[in-house]
């Protein structure tokens, strides 16, 4: 366990910060052109990769108990990449469609965009993912900023209204069901989680005595704000921008659904009959300790206890051993490229699946409801 005071101490924030490296890279795909368009997703992707190859697991935990005052540092992470991100995406589209159209051909904008989208995906949402979970309404309001730049703002309400509430069973969409591919998935997500978290607020203001119509429905905020980015998009960059725009936003949400994929593929809750279903617990989301790939991701791959906790700052988030969560073999950026290879994924992970079913629920002979999402709607 590291005592808050250690926790507190710049060195051990500073790895959070390697994110904003991505942010030279970007700039000189778009001012140099040619190979370096790719150098985004290679970064990402590999270069983090290698990184956990050679730096290994990162198993040690953080005294949760940790004051706010302490955490400055990590804080400090996700306030300053809001504003970065807005002046990078803006600047990029600015500068490709203007003094940069000259230089970079059709197809090495298109690959560019294709990296910022990545960023905008890997990095942008995930930041925004640790942002409305906090009770400031000037971090929830950032992580807003950042979901419109995407155009996925219903994310939060899905997130905190749905995803978190029936994780683990039918009613959640993001829980990948055993067997089903992510070419399937996704565009199941897309159209059901959209659904489901409008009805998740009309359902909260319907019990207030209100119509989904009323101002209180966050829904025409997140429609004022992705309207304001196609707007500004226009202004910008023209017909040209808006496209890139969509191409970045298209992308980023694909990498923020293949992380929902994988956080929780084929783990599902014990239906304890009548629709009521077992707590959740560190063993409903998979867990990956490999340290590069925490650095870029805020901890978000110590999914276990976020969902156990889900209150608790990423520096705080504990890890947990094969004993009470199930391990993924590599940390997200492999294991979202193996999901895009549908034979290559089963054979990953569903024998792992069947050792997490023998291991916690060995009175569960029969798996067929759950492998369908086809048990009761949780009450």
């Amino acid at each position: 366990m590291i005592p808050p005071d250690q926790v507190a101490r710049l060195r051990r924030a500073l790895p959070f910060w390697m994110s904003f490296l991505l942010v030279p890279v970007a700039v000189l795909g778009a001012l140099k052109g040619g190979w370096t368009v790719i150098l985004l997703p290679v970064v990402t992707w590999f270069f983090f990769s290698l990184l956990d190859a050679f730096l290994g697991l990162c198993t040690e935990n953080a005294d949760p108990g940790t004051s706010e005052a302490r955490l400055t540092w990590y804080r400090a992470v996700t306030l300053v990449w809001a504003p970065v991100q807005f002046a990078l995406l803006w600047w990029m589209i600015w500068y490709v469609t203007g003094p940069g159209d000259a230089h970079l051909s059709a197809l090495e904008t298109i690959v560019l965009f294709f990296g910022v989208g990545v960023v905008t995906g890997t990095v942008g949402i995930n930041y925004s993912h640790e942002l409305m979970h906090q009770k400031d309404r000037g971090e929830r309001f950032l992580g807003d900023v950042l979901l419109a730049m995407v155009l996925y703002s219903h994310f939060r309400s899905e997130h905190l209204l749905v995803h978190h509430r029936y994780v683990g069973t039918p009613r959640d969409p993001v829980t990948a069901r055993l067997g089903e591919g992510f070419h399937r998935f996704f565009p199941r997500v897309l159209r059901q989680c959209w659904h489901s978290a409008f009805r998740a607020e009309a359902d909260r203001l319907a019990r207030k005595g209100r119509a989904w119509t009323d101002a209180r429905n966050p829904f025409w905020r997140y429609w004022a704000m992705q309207g304001f980015m196609i707007l500004l998009a226009v202004l910008i960059g023209g017909w040209e921008g808006l496209l890139l725009f969509l191409w970045q936003a298209l992308v980023a949400v694909w990498q923020l659904e293949l992380v929902n994929y994988i956080e929780h593929y084929g783990l599902t809750r014990k239906h304890l009959g009548g629709g009521k279903y077992e707590h959740v617990q560190p063993r409903h989301s998979w867990n990956a300790a490999h340290k590069a790939s925490n650095w870029l991701l805020i901890n978000l791959q110590r999914h276990s206890d976020h969902h156990y906790k889900p209150d608790r700052r990423f520096p705080l988030l504990q890890n947990y051993g094969a004993d009470e969560a199930p391990q993924l073999p590599y940390g997200y950026p492999i294991m979202t490229m193996a999901a895009m290879v549908p034979r290559l994924w089963r054979r990953i992970m569903n024998p792992r699946v069947r050792r997490w079913r023998q291991m916690y629920y060995p009175e569960i002979t029969d798996w067929r409801a759950y492998n369908r999402a086809a048990n009761p709607m949780p009450r």
